[in-house]
């Protein structure tokens, strides 16, 4: 299977997660970045976002003609789906993930627009990545839905991996603020580095993996990747002049920001 989007890197999409305030709690500064970013993941109210916050983004995203993609996470508002929880059945994650995209996609759809990505969140998605049976009961509950609908995948992970087995269409992702393990992993949080805040350095390492074709980890190893849309999360302080520097930087070296 190959990935969505093959190309050259004369293209590549800018996505950010979006919709991730809740009731009068704002997260980010959603309108400004979607201004600049060509996808958006927005939560589907079970880590962050509501109902209304749910439609209010996607109303903004087909105002300025953004990607919109579902964001479902763990059902845990309190700790912003960045704790790991256990399983007691494949069915159980294979319907908390099937919920969450339901109920954004009935939004979209009674806005009269398309769903046009799946992609994890926080700690789910971390634990996807490392766990190759949630990937592939994840990327299968993403197609019996949908056969068509492309699933964000973290590059050279077991998202990647169950994808290319299941033979369902994907973009391979790599992020402007964060940094990685030597094993391709996102660093945890947790840990020194594990965020970038300087916009320049977000820059720099984006156009340096992509003339490399490979992430550079935290120790310098350097990991092989595809590289078809770019994250910049939009609860990070810095998300608007990191997204408009990343954005400006690839523009300036002939790369086409677009999420077709």
């Amino acid at each position: 299977m190959e990935r969505l989007g093959e190309m050259s890197m004369k293209k590549v999409d800018l996505n950010a997660d979006l919709g991730e305030s809740y009731g009068p709690y704002t997260i980010g500064n959603d309108f400004e970045i979607l201004n600049i970013v060509t996808s958006a993941n927005i939560a589907c109210g079970f880590h962050a976002g509501d109902p209304e916050i749910m439609a209010n983004t996607v109303k903004i995203c087909k105002e300025k003609d953004v990607s919109i993609g579902a964001h479902p996470g763990f059902d845990d508002l309190k700790g912003f789906g960045r704790r790991r929880f256990e399983f007691n059945s494949d069915d159980e994650l294979r319907y908390l993930i099937l919920y969450q995209i339901g109920a954004l996609e009935s939004i979209v759809k009674s806005e009269n627009g398309l769903l046009k990505h799946v992609k994890l969140h926080g700690a789910l998605n971390n634990m996807a990545c490392e766990d190759i049976n949630i990937s592939r009961v994840f990327t299968k509950a993403v197609r019996d839905l949908d056969e068509t609908l492309p699933v964000f995948v973290v590059a050279e992970t077991q998202l990647q991996k169950a994808a290319v087995e299941l033979s369902h269409p994907f973009k391979c992702e790599i992020f402007a603020d964060r940094a990685y393990t030597d094993e391709g992993q996102l660093l945890s949080r947790k840990l020194d580095g594990a965020i970038i805040h300087n916009p320049i350095t977000a820059a720099d390492n984006i156009l340096r993996t992509i003339d490399e074709g490979a992430l550079t980890s935290i120790n310098g190893v350097k990991i092989p990747v595809e590289v078809d849309t770019i994250c910049v999360h939009g609860d990070n302080p810095d998300a608007v002049k990191l997204a408009e520097t990343v954005r400006a930087r690839l523009e300036n070296s002939g790369i086409k920001v677009t999420s077709s």
